[in-house]
């Protein structure tokens, strides 16, 4: 049975570190750093616990990836926004971060969510209500996956101490 090294496991925590960084941050890759880091150290583990934390840490991941989509949608769809509004507001997010970078996702989801709501709907009250939901759906998402990143860490870090 092998144990991964001190220096290993560091690497495993900046790795993780950069993955929980990267669900906030949009320049960075999100969760798939965290997962691909534990399945490494649980090859190098090579014991029950690193294959039970990579376990839990996949789960998780599939998890959050079903439910960021999920939840959210429920959200935009109970509140009246059609997925081609988000949609709009998706392409002006990618324009923006290229634009003006990291800033410019963030200026333009929502610009894009309001000019293709304001076109729909005619009206500049009910366009910036439906870019508020956007909004927090884009808000909730981030949570959902940055809450799975760190229960994939602090799962890690059990295993960590208790091994």
């Amino acid at each position: 049975m092998f144990h991964v090294e001190p220096m290993g496991n560091l690497f495993v925590g900046v790795v993780i570190l950069i993955g929980l960084l990267g669900v906030v941050i949009p320049v960075l890759p999100g969760l798939w750093p965290c997962w691909l880091a534990l399945l490494i150290w649980a090859l190098f583990e090579s014991s029950v616990a690193g294959w039970v934390v990579f376990g839990i840490a996949t789960g998780l991941m599939v998890l959050s990836q079903i439910v960021k989509f999920v939840v959210p949608g429920k959200r935009m769809r109970d509140a009246g926004v059609p997925w081609r509004s988000m949609a709009v507001g998706g392409i002006l997010g990618i324009v923006g971060f290229f634009l003006i970078p990291v800033v410019g996702l963030f200026l333009g989801f929502p610009l894009g969510v309001y000019l293709a709501e304001r076109l729909r709907l005619g009206d500049h009250d009910r366009a910036r209500a439906s870019t508020v939901h956007a909004v927090k759906a884009m808000g909730l998402s981030i949570l959902i996956e940055l809450a799975a990143g760190l229960l994939m860490a602090v799962t890690w870090g059990i295993a960590l101490v208790v091994a």
